[in-house]
């Protein structure tokens, strides 16, 4: 794969680089509720040397009923300049979860106007696999300087998704795997309908990764996008469950060139909650 700090790196370019001293490593893990699996205890156990756990849970808007939604302006700074976060770091973002959850603070730190982020490619998996170092100490964190410039064009309400379903002028592209996108089973949130947003096309992150979690190459993630019936020449809106793995579609759009894309924050868990908003069935 080509290695590009702004989206995405390999296992060996991060072991490269692993001394920077203007490198920071994040873990980003995170499981869903019915996995049984505590993220934090699993980082403090092993993580890759000087990586910083991010709370997705806890580094998000208090304020909403929703699930984790993106954190305010001023709650990520504060975060970050904790963790010793701030200008001038190269962030590289890696998850040891199923869902993939790196992608979607990838796409955080892009939504605070932070650029100069990348997911490691196979995450912590692919690291381990390869006897690469591991540590359970925690690093030594001073305070660092972080300037944000919030881009509200890369994130979506349930008001501009709805008028993009309406008007068919964006590609709506969900996430979620092919039997909830048609409406067959149970949301695993209580109280969500079954379905997708009218117009939306289904695209399950599965199928834009390889069997080792690293993701496809751009030719081969190009061609899941049309299969799906994606017009790539339109600007995109991901969407999935909880808005973590809409984040792999929009980290794969980039992969590939697209950069007018955006995310629905709320997704299906806020979609699927309200009786007004239309919903369909079935694979269109």
């Amino acid at each position: 794969m080509q290695d590009d700090p702004r989206s995405l790196v390999s296992t060996a370019w991060l072991a490269d680089h692993l001394a920077d001293p203007d490198l920071r490593i994040i873990d980003a893990s995170w499981h869903m509720p019915a996995s049984g699996r505590d993220a934090r205890a699993e980082y403090e156990a092993a993580h890759i040397p000087g990586a910083r756990f991010f709370d997705i849970e806890a580094i998000s808007d208090s304020r909403s009923s929703l699930p984790h939604m993106a954190p305010p302006v001023e709650l990520f700074i504060s975060r970050m300049r904790a963790m010793g976060i701030g200008d001038g770091h190269q962030v590289v973002v890696y998850d040891n979860s199923d869902v993939r959850s790196a992608a979607r603070v990838w796409w955080t730190f892009r939504l605070m106007g932070k650029p100069d982020v990348a997911v490691l490619d196979g995450g912590f998996g692919k690291w381990q696999a390869e006897g690469r170092p591991v540590e359970d100490m925690e690093p030594i964190l001073r305070d660092r300087h972080i300037t944000v410039q919030r881009q509200a064009g890369l994130v979506r309400d349930v008001t501009q998704v709805a008028s993009a379903s309406k008007l068919g002028d964006h590609e709506i592209i969900d996430a979620r795997a092919a039997d909830r996108f048609r409406g067959e089973v149970d949301e695993p949130r209580p109280g969500l309908r079954a379905g997708h947003i009218p117009g939306a096309r289904n695209l399950p992150f599965g199928r834009l990764l390889n069997a080792d979690g690293t993701m496809k190459p751009p030719e081969a993630i190009r061609a899941e996008f049309e299969a799906a019936g994606v017009d790539l020449s339109k600007p995109a809106i991901t969407t999935c469950g909880s808005g973590v793995t809409a984040a792999i579609l929009s980290l794969a759009l980039e992969r590939i060139g697209h950069r007018n894309h955006s995310l629905y924050d709320g997704s299906w868990a806020e979609w699927g909650s309200f009786p007004d908003l239309n919903i369909a069935t079935g694979d269109a």
